[in-house]
């Protein structure tokens, strides 16, 4: 093992943040620690409102909270990994389990205080470590973090998705996508909105029951009515923001409920909540997940062998040309970096 890891950092420059590469030596665990060598990290649209936040003190941090490896070393107090395991850290690591606590939030990874995955080697609590699933790659597993685990989060453990049920899911991006294909393989129908037939066409080929192009048809509210014949949806994944959160209650069901996760168009949100009490439907935040949502997620794509979407993959050298990628709104699935430091097959 190298003595050595790079790593890309945040670092302010004129004003704004701009990624910058360095080096530093690799740091042993502790007791409770595993270092994990990364094979592949992944981006969320997190990501680049980190790096336009340039009011939050993040000189210096490495981003991403996405990322999959290999366990080089553990702690003298760790007992269930062992060199050569494959596994992903939690994006909150101090979330085991249970309820949501304030305190998780300010550890979430590469956003806050705490460095993420976009380094060559990595020290992890032992405890914040799920193990990936043999039928998926490190690039595969490298999407999951963030994306997968907000829309298991959502659809599965607060929403306690049913077979047969609706779900409408907004754009193609990482969170959609997982979505969609959680909830087909549960046996719900979904509905997926885009700009794009093109991507439409592909959601249609991933298994969406319905989809609308909301360019053509702007009041897509009114066509998931039609589509739900009059009745609407039962499960919304909100991630456009203020541009779309009174569509999304218009287009809810009775005792429906709207994951409110993403802030695509912004965060000055003031939607008319008053037809969710006419309706009995309701909003559920949802911000990631826990250790044990991962796990249970990760059981679930073992049983149904399901493959994340990635759309591009890039060297570890070409993680700015990665975030652009990303700003270009163009993909259809997960951007991620391929580190070339680990085997990446599945196993």
């Amino acid at each position: 093992m190298t003595s050595t890891s790079h790593a890309f950092h945040i670092a302010a420059t004129g004003g704004a943040f701009q990624l910058t590469k360095r080096s530093r030596d690799v740091t042993q665990p502790t007791a409770q620690q595993v270092l994990i060598r990364i094979g592949a990290a992944s981006l969320n649209y997190r990501d680049l409102l980190t790096l336009q936040d340039t009011a939050s003190n993040r000189d210096g941090l490495i981003p991403l909270s996405d990322g999959a490896g290999t366990v080089v070393a553990v702690g003298s107090g760790v007992t269930r990994w062992k060199a050569g395991d494959r596994v992903s850290a939690n994006f909150f690591p101090t979330w085991q389990g249970g309820p949501f606590s304030p305190v998780a939030l300010g550890t979430a990874l590469g956003g806050g205080q705490t460095d993420g995955m976009l380094s060559e080697y990595v020290l992890a609590d032992a405890a914040s470590l799920v193990a990936i699933p043999e039928h998926l790659s490190l690039a595969e597993a490298a999407t999951l973090p963030c994306a997968a685990v907000t829309a298991w989060h959502a659809l599965f453990e607060r929403g306690q998705l049913q077979p047969g049920t609706t779900v409408l899911v907004q754009g193609t991006g990482g969170v959609a996508l997982f979505g969609l294909q959680l909830a087909t393989a549960h046996g719900a129908k979904v509905i997926v909105t885009s700009s794009s037939d093109a991507k439409l066409a592909r959601a249609r080929a991933l298994g969406a029951w319905k989809t609308i192009n909301y360019k053509t048809q702007p009041d897509w509210d009114a066509a998931a009515l039609d589509l739900t014949e009059g009745k609407g949806v039962d499960h919304i994944l909100e991630l456009g923001g203020p541009d779309t959160y009174n569509k999304s209650i218009a287009a809810v069901a009775p005792g429906g409920r709207i994951a409110q996760i993403g802030v695509l168009t912004g965060f000055a949100s003031q939607p008319n909540i008053l037809p969710l009490q006419f309706k009995n439907a309701s909003i559920d935040g949802i911000c990631v997940g826990s250790v044990q949502h991962f796990e249970r997620l990760n059981q679930f794509l073992a049983k149904h062998r399901i493959h994340p979407v990635i759309d591009k993959t890039f060297a570890f050298d070409e993680s700015p040309a990665a975030y652009l990628h990303l700003k270009s709104a163009a993909h259809f699935g997960k951007v991620v970096i391929d580190f070339g430091t680990s085997p990446n097959a599945a196993r």
